[in-house]
């Protein structure tokens, strides 16, 4: 569930006086999943809180990048049979006793599905519409004087047998994961009264019942289903993936006329006499299910991408085959339209200013394109005037959550060959090559293959050395966007963006590495010109 689905918050205090305890929790939300963990180190034990925050971390780590053929039930129990083991082991080891002990309570949300799993007396519960349960089950002695002895917890015997449940979720559910310190202070009224307030409102309600002297280190996890993710729906329907289609096929009332991508999945399609652009899922999502996830986040994004940035696209409500729809946009690609001449500066002026403004749009929705190059641009006319328009839907991620090579590999940043993730600065860096490329046809720091580990170490030539149209002013904006060293490049789109508008508060930019008179070459040439001319005018008088 992605971020704008879902709302978290975690909070915990330490007994007493103390400034630290052995409680830990950990909120992860990721593109997929969700995960929340909370761990309370066993007081008794002297590796307790060492142990919460070890089995803490191992379980996020270990679920964010969970083999895709597991079960979310065989991935949550494979995983805490196996971070068990390695803390009753090491504490065997090193001091002949149980020593790494906690309680464990987890929770992955994926879709629209609750996955959950306990050891010990930490819990979980879960409020709706109204109605408060414990989806836990507490691993703890049941008898009068007895209570707070733990039958089982996380590191105290070689095997461990978790009590792990499922769920459905619905749209303004609320979760809430807790230390025993929780709800020994606070009733199951009170913590289902006090728990849209989040998590910080419950812990500091039940340390004000002791003057803000807790008896036991408290921590509560609290996340809120604001609504279920969309893309299940799109995912869920049993739609149709053909392995080929061809021309004069008819679609839910398309008729394919010619396909526009070698691959044979994007299609130029007529309904009614208008032309559209028809995008079929890949024959590979029928099998492997990574591929199906991508093809409906690309899906997801289309839709509710609504601004004149991208073409307009829909998913028809009755249809039978997996695919979506887009407005056709009668143009070329910004990489055929600059083989035969480099855009005029007027052009790429307006070509910076409508990628930036794009890219803004996207932030507002904590989106990056990913993939901004001339291929995905189009070029088409508007009143006889050249507009551009960007496509594919398929490369736009959320921000910071992508750390692969995702994206064309001359066009990506210094930073994203060292698994740095998409940032403002990385899609400016896109757009300062793009704007190079277009402007020089050349690419400033060459053309870069896949899997090529590049060297940045060059200096790029200046843009004016292969077009001496360009303006000084723009060729320090797109030095400034291109550069390797982040603490120098544009570090958000609005600072750029005021520079393209306000070409006279542009300062000159000029790369450490060049010499002086590499800096100041024109100065250079016309000091030069004048001391000649002197020169020659002392040599005549003579």
């Amino acid at each position: 569930m992605s971020k704008q689905n879902i709302d978290t918050s975690g909070f915990t205090l330490a007994k007493g006086t103390q400034l630290k305890g052995d409680d830990f929790f950990e909120i992860k939300v990721m593109d997929n999943i969700t995960v929340a963990v909370v761990c309370d180190g066993v007081g008794s034990a002297m590796q307790g809180a060492e142990a919460a925050k070890r089995v803490s971390h191992f379980l996020v780590h270990s679920l964010k990048n969970r083999p895709k053929s597991w079960s979310m039930e065989k991935s949550i129990k494979h995983f805490i049979e196996n971070i068990n083991r390695v803390l009753f082991l090491e504490s065997m080891e090193e001091y002949e006793r149980e020593e790494l002990v906690t309680t464990l309570a987890l929770v992955v949300i994926e879709g629209d599905r609750l996955f959950g799993a306990n050891v010990g007396d930490s819990r979980i519960y879960l409020s709706r519409n109204g109605q408060f349960a414990q989806l836990s089950s507490d691993h703890s002695v049941d008898e009068e004087g007895m209570e707070g002895v733990l039958e089982s917890a996380m590191g105290l015997e070689e095997e461990v047998e978790p009590y792990y449940f499922e769920n459905n979720l619905q749209a303004k559910d609320q979760i809430l994961l807790c230390s025993d310190g929780l709800y020994t202070e606070l009733s199951q009224d009170e913590l289902a009264g006090s728990l849209p307030m989040g998590a910080s409102f419950l812990v500091k309600k039940a340390s004000k019942k002791h003057d803000d002297k807790l008896p036991d280190d408290t921590t509560a996890v609290v996340l809120e289903i604001k609504e279920l993710d969309p893309r299940l729906k799109l995912k869920q329907t049993d739609l149709i993936i053909e392995e080929k289609y061809k021309v004069g096929d008819v679609i839910d009332g398309y008729k394919l006329v010619k396909p526009l991508i070698q691959n044979n999945r994007t299609w130029l399609c007529v309904n009614k006499g208008v032309q559209y652009v028809l995008k079929f899922a890949p024959i590979e999502a029928l099998e492997d299910e990574s591929i199906l996830d991508f093809f409906v986040k690309e899906v997801w994004m289309a839709k509710r991408l609504k601004a004149g940035f991208f073409p307009k696209a829909v998913v028809p409500k009755k249809r039978t085959h997996r695919y979506y729809i887009m407005s056709y946009v009668d143009g070329i690609s910004l990489k055929e339209f600059i083989a035969k001449k480099p855009l005029t500066v007027d052009m790429a002026i307006e070509l910076a200013q409508f990628l930036l403004k794009m890219s803004q749009f996207l932030t507002k929705l904590d989106l990056v394109h990913g993939d901004i190059k001339p291929e995905n641009i189009i070029v088409t006319k508007r009143k006889e005037k050249f507009v551009f328009k960007m496509v594919d839907f398929g490369s736009i991620t959320e921000a910071y959550s992508n750390v692969s090579r995702a994206g064309t590999p001359s066009y990506l940043a210094p930073e994203r060959f060292s698994q740095a993730p998409i940032t403002e600065q990385t899609e400016i860096y896109a757009i300062g090559v793009t704007l190079y490329e277009a402007l020089t046809q050349k690419f400033p720091f060459g053309e870069i293959e896949p899997f090529q580990n590049p060297s940045f170490d060059k200096t790029p030539k200046h843009p004016t050395k292969f077009n001496a149209k360009i303006p000084d002013w723009f060729e320090s904006v797109i030095l400034r966007a291109i550069e390797t060293n982040t603490d120098k490049r544009y570090h958000n789109y609005s600072e750029m963006l005021f520079e393209m508008n306000n070409p006279q508060k542009v300062k000159p930019y000029f790369d450490k590495n060049l010499s002086f008179i590499e800096r100041n070459e024109k100065m250079v040439y016309k000091v030069g010109f004048i001391v000649m001319f002197i020169l020659n005018i002392v040599q005549i008088l003579l």
